[in-house]
C-alpha cells in the first residue's frame, strides 16, 4: 500500500494523506496490454483519407499507343497504363478506417499497468480539489512552480470539466489537463508526472475496480 501526502496548489503538505489502491496502482504491469491500448489510440486518431488514382480515374485517351508485341518493351494499352509515368497506380492506398476492437478488460488492464508504472516511479501526486477564479496562465504556472514541475511534462487529472483550469494551462507546452472520462493509457505513459485531485483519485479507483 502506497501512502501519499495531499498537497495544496502551492505544493505544501496539508496534513492529509491518501492511500493508493494496490488493485489499481500496485499491479504487475502488463506491457503487451499497454502496447495494444496505445496502438488502438493512435490508430483511431488516423484520418485514413489517403488516396491515389487508379487506372479508371485518370483522365486521358483510351487509344492504344503501340502495338502489342515486337517493341521489346512491356505491353501496354492506353496512356493511363500503370507502366507509364502519369498513369494510374496499381493497388494504391484507398480511404480506410484503421480502428480495431479491443476488449474492455484489456483496456482496463492497460490503464492499471500504466498507473502502476507511474506509482513505482514515484511520479504520482495528489492535490486538494481547487479551481481558479478566472482563466489565467500565470496561476497555472504558479501551481507548477509550487509542485516543482516547471520543466517536466505533467498531466493534471480533474473529476469533470473545468474551463478556468483548462484554459489556464492551454498555452503551456508541457502542461496538460484532462478529465477522468478522457484519461487513457497513452496520456498516462506520455506524462512525466501525474497529478490527481483528491476527488478524481477516488473516481478512477472506483471506475477501474468496477
Amino acid at each position: 500500500m502506497m501512502e501519499l501526502n495531499v498537497l495544496n496548489i502551492k505544493g505544501e503538505e496539508t496534513g492529509k494523506t491518501v492511500t493508493l489502491d494496490d488493485a489499481v496502482f500496485g499491479i504487475e504491469p502488463n506491457d503487451h496490454a499497454i502496447y495494444l491500448d496505445v496502438k488502438q489510440y493512435m490508430a483511431n486518431k488516423r484520418q485514413g483519407t489517403h488516396k491515389s488514382k487508379e487506372r479508371n480515374e485518370i483522365a486521358g485517351s483510351t487509344r492504344k499507343l503501340i502495338r502489342q508485341k515486337g517493341s521489346g518493351g512491356a505491353r501496354r494499352g492506353d496512356i493511363k497504363s500503370p507502366v507509364l509515368v502519369g498513369g494510374g497506380r496499381v493497388f494504391g492506398p484507398q480511404p480506410r478506417d484503421y480502428g480495431f476492437k479491443l476488449n474492455k478488460k484489456v483496456k482496463a488492464l492497460a490503464r492499471k499497468s500504466a498507473l502502476s508504472y507511474k506509482a513505482k516511479d514515484n511520479s504520482i501526486f495528489v492535490v486538494e480539489d481547487f479551481t481558479f477564479e478566472a482563466p489565467r496562465t500565470k496561476d497555472f504556472i504558479a501551481l507548477l512552480k509550487g509542485l516543482k514541475m516547471e520543466n517536466r511534462k505533467m498531466l493534471l487529472v480533474l473529476p469533470e470539466n473545468n474551463n478556468t483550469v483548462f484554459l489556464s494551462a492551454r498555452n503551456l507546452e508541457k502542461a496538460n489537463v484532462t478529465i477522468i472520462s478522457e484519461l487513457n493509457t497513452y496520456k498516462v505513459m506520455d506524462a512525466n508526472s501525474l497529478v490527481f485531485t483528491e476527488s478524481s483519485l477516488g473516481i478512477i479507483e472506483k471506475k477501474l475496480n468496477a
